[in-house]
């Protein structure tokens, strides 16, 4: 990658150019762009291969990470058992926490080259899914909380006893709880299949990312952090750690989440949905004008010229990079141009995501024609008609 960077930067200076082709500007260009697309695809490569093998390496981080929780509990549970000792349901939860990290390790094992525990949370973009995570989080605190249950049930002897905990899963203490995690998952499920529609129906653009990272669950595609992904993990993790409170001091029945508490996660998680509806979009193409530079006369648009193509949506998020620009692609008429890359220090003045300028090629008839730009993620713009003369 720094190799890629040194070379851009030396092409955007002007060094670097060979004799054939530096009398002319558009051969020049041309020149630039191939080699920085084939040196971007390179990088690409051996970015996914490290993806990928990051990804088979990480189920022993996720294993490790399982069963220091489960030491930090039991430290936990030792230094609160000083002056009240150790209690029938200090052992429940720690059985519960080792039945859990168990199965959690035999899943990360089976699953070990698509990312351990972590593979049912990483969506088909290969990027940590918020709603699954937060669903997935909810789903384990559930099941460990039913595990404690059954832990202390299996130790108690009176009969008095196991009546209060069986009483303690009834539906009117654990209502609160049962309807955050119906509409989560439900939420989860839901938010897929919207992804999923919108992107076939190319009102959505997804590329896929090189691999998983945290701050996928904070942000977009793009990186930038995104309103209703930060509410709906922030909220949903205070409420979990209010319910782990509650289980913590009462034990012996699923956690009461308050009513009050769980309307705000379900507004919580109607705003995360809401904002799944709303973002993304079709590409779309607003005008086609002849590129004009400093000095040159006015006139139509002709084989050989430069088009500046304006709109918006050309770029889609995640698609920053060069091996991701060298695969956009625009139609005037029949005839398919490679958007070329032209780049600055520091980045790349074309394409951008408002703005693409390509040559009319000498293919093209003169007459009217159409012009249509296809994004990297293969998304189609409207087509667009322009008059090309001789």
């Amino acid at each position: 990658m720094a190799a890629f960077l040194r070379r851009r930067d030396e092409f955007a200076a002007g060094q670097g150019l060979p004799a054939a082709v530096a009398h002319s500007a558009s051969a020049s260009r041309q020149w630039v762009s191939e080699e920085l697309a084939q040196s971007a695809e390179h990088v690409a490569e051996r970015g996914r291969a490290e993806g990928q093998a990051w990804l088979s390496g990480l189920w022993r981080r996720t294993a490790g990470a399982v069963w220091a929780a489960v030491v930090l509990l039991l430290l936990g549970q030792a230094l609160t058992a000083v002056g009240t000792g150790w209690t029938a349901a200090r052992t429940a939860g720690l059985a519960a926490a080792l039945v859990l990290a168990s199965a959690l390790t035999a899943a990360s094992w089976f699953h070990r080259s698509k990312g351990g525990v972590l593979a049912p949370v990483i969506g088909e973009d290969n990027r940590l899914s918020t709603s699954r995570t937060v669903a997935a989080a909810w789903v384990l605190f559930v099941a460990y909380s039913v595990l404690v249950l059954a832990g202390r049930l299996a130790a108690a002897s009176r009969h008095r006893e196991r009546d209060a905990l069986i009483s303690g899963l009834d539906l009117a203490r654990g209502a609160g709880v049962v309807t955050v995690l119906a509409v989560l998952c439900g939420i989860a499920v839901l938010v897929r299949r919207v992804v999923g529609l919108r992107v076939l129906g190319q009102r959505l653009q997804k590329v896929r990312a090189d691999r998983p990272r945290a701050a996928d669950l904070l942000t977009d595609d793009a990186g930038r952090g995104t309103f209703a992904d930060i509410q709906y993990v922030v909220i949903s993790g205070v409420a979990l750690v209010f319910a782990a409170v509650r289980l913590a001091r009462r034990p012996e029945q699923l956690p009461d989440l308050p009513w009050g508490l769980a309307v705000v996660v379900l507004v919580s998680a109607a705003t995360y949905l809401a904002g799944k509806y709303a973002e993304g979009g079709r590409p779309v193409i607003l005008s086609v004008v002849r590129a004009r530079e400093a000095g040159d006369l006015d006139g139509p648009i002709r084989t050989g010229d430069d088009i500046e193509i304006r709109g918006a949506g050309f770029v889609p998020p995640g698609a920053q990079g060069a091996d991701r620009l060298a695969r956009m692609v625009v139609r005037v008429g029949a005839v398919h141009v490679h958007v070329p890359l032209i780049p600055v220090p520091g980045g790349f003045r074309n394409p951008t995501d408002t703005l693409l300028t390509v040559p009319v090629p000498a293919d093209v008839e003169p007459g009217r024609v159409e012009v249509q730009v296809v994004t990297a993620a293969g998304v189609e713009t409207n087509r667009y008609a322009v008059d090309v003369t001789e």
